[in-house]
């Protein structure tokens, strides 16, 4: 099995569940991880390089893949998926998702996605940024979903691995705070305000959120828009 994995901040809890859980299950050889950023392992998984991974949402709609309920989920605000303000547009090659949300958001700027825009928001305040997950939130009353595990092999394994962290308290031992902490320039204890961030469960809310967002999408490729434009 080859398992990608997006190496940011708002998945280490489930990083931190699947190492105990390949130790304790006696899988740690049969499980192989494949790194990469969210448009990478986009493109992994469409040509089978892995099994299964946390991918792009948008990428998710996908109907070749195997959507397990869980995810990458923004309750309200983030402070990593940002869009600079006062900035000339550009978009961020790490993410599909973040950048047709600037566009469906109408929200024009430099888009910055992951641990960096997080660094960025800490040092230099959240007021030179607009946050994305913040906005949709303000407009829909809905959360976002950055990101959600899709599989093409493997389906029944994998929905059984997330059960398992879903009834799991996963508690980051404060060695790997540290590490992480030394590794993105940001403190433990803003590692632990911005995991409160995040939840991983995509329920009837998240996929209401998720069916509106690519309803979005298909309006901007329909052709109105490569223009940002105001919606919603």
């Amino acid at each position: 099995m080859i398992l990608g994995k997006i190496d940011y901040l708002n998945l280490l809890p489930f990083h931190v569940f699947l190492k105990r859980y390949a130790l304790q299950s006696g899988l740690k050889k049969a499980i192989e991880f494949k790194k990469g950023v969210p448009s990478k392992l986009n493109k992994d998984l469409r040509k089978r390089l892995v099994d299964g991974a946390v991918i792009s949402s948008i990428e998710s709609f996908n109907k070749r893949y195997k959507r397990l309920n869980f995810g990458i989920v923004a309750k309200k605000e983030v402070r990593s998926v940002l869009v600079r303000k006062n900035s000339a547009p550009s978009l961020d090659a790490a993410s599909a998702t973040s950048n047709a949300l600037s566009k469906v958001l109408g929200v024009r700027g430099e888009v910055i996605i992951g641990d960096r825009a997080l660094k960025a928001f800490l040092d230099e305040g959240g007021d030179k940024f607009y946050d994305l997950a913040k906005i949709w939130n303000e407009k829909t009353n809905l959360p976002f979903v950055f990101g959600r595990f899709s599989c093409v092999k493997h389906s029944g394994f994998y929905k059984k691995l997330i059960e398992n962290f879903s009834r799991k308290n996963v508690k980051i031992p404060g060695y790997i705070l540290k590490r992480y902490s030394i590794t993105r320039g940001i403190s433990p204890e803003n590692i632990k305000r911005y995991l409160k961030l995040i939840s991983y469960k995509i329920g009837e809310k998240e996929k209401k959120a998720s069916s509106k967002f690519a309803k979005e999408v298909r309006i901007l490729k329909a052709g109105e828009a490569l223009k940002p434009r105001r919606l919603l």
